[in-house]
């Protein structure tokens, strides 16, 4: 059965206060907006009930942050793209942020099981002024049961225009990207987290950005698998390679955690749901 689903969350302030509202068709659905930070930032947790995406079902997601808004978006779990019978299942996301806005796109690991054909597509557009953090967590296979990716492939696509690109296709029967050293050496979670920015970054906020992930990254488990880099003046990445999702996203949410403070003055507020 194909289920197709859609949602566009749209963050606006009123009186002071960010405020979530979204249309949703099939099974998507926005959970109570959330102010542990107080008034300024909105947390939504983004719920998909099937659990998972396979061959045939399009996940379309549209996230808005008005002039002012803050807005962060997480999931309660990973995104589970089953095995297919033919047909691709595809998720897309559009980020846009406006100016004066921030956008926090921190979903949980996308899980791509063997003999899954699935695509996985992030279109980011900022506004001059505007800025975004945000994560792409990539797991291949299910490791801790026994369940290596040996089937399928997986399209990955990241995308400001004009700005950044990275597109790539993994498949399964491609050794020498699986395993090779400058593949992802037996590791089977790519991972990660960018800063965007509306206008090319000043030189010494730039600078700031790297040394805020460079420490955060420093003395971790994962350090001589992750590294930052700036491949845009409008953006500053880390990227990094584990065997399973754990060590990757503690990596991420520290380097997360480094920009809030270093970039927007905010504390390393994580959302309740990552603790439950």
């Amino acid at each position: 059965m194909v289920w197709p689903a859609a949602l566009q969350l749209d963050y606006t302030v009123h009186a002071g206060r960010s405020v979530a509202r979204h249309r949703h068709d099939g099974p998507l659905r926005i959970l109570q907006s959330l102010y542990p930070e107080g008034d300024a930032v909105c947390h939504n947790v983004l719920v998909h009930p099937p659990g998972g995406v396979v061959g045939g079902d399009t996940l379309d997601l549209r996230v808005r942050a008005a002039p002012g808004a803050h807005g962060l978006v997480t999931t309660p779990g990973a995104t589970r793209f089953y095995a297919s019978e033919g047909l691709p299942g595809v998720q897309r996301a559009e980020l846009s942020v406006a100016e004066r806005a921030r956008l926090e796109w921190l979903p949980l690991e996308a899980l791509y099981y063997s003999g899954c054909l699935a695509e996985n597509r992030l279109r980011i557009d900022v506004a001059p002024g505007g800025e975004l953090i945000g994560w792409d967590i990539a797991a291949l296979g299910l490791p801790h049961a026994g369940k290596p990716f040996v089937r399928g492939s997986v399209l990955q696509h990241v995308e400001v225009p004009g700005a950044w690109l990275e597109r790539g296709r993994i498949g399964a029967d491609d050794a020498r990207l699986l395993d090779g050293p400058l593949g992802l050496a037996g590791r089977r979670c790519l991972a990660s987290v960018f800063f965007v920015a509306g206008e090319p970054l000043a030189r010494g906020r730039a600078e700031q950005a790297l040394e805020a992930a460079r420490g955060a990254i420093a003395g971790h488990a994962l350090e001589a698998f992750a590294g930052a880099t700036r491949p845009g003046p409008r953006v500053v990445v880390v990227r990094t390679l584990a065997p399973v999702v754990e060590p990757a996203f503690d990596l991420l949410r520290r380097v997360r955690g480094a920009w809030r403070q270093a970039l927007w003055g905010l504390p390393d507020a994580a959302p309740r749901i990552w603790a439950m």
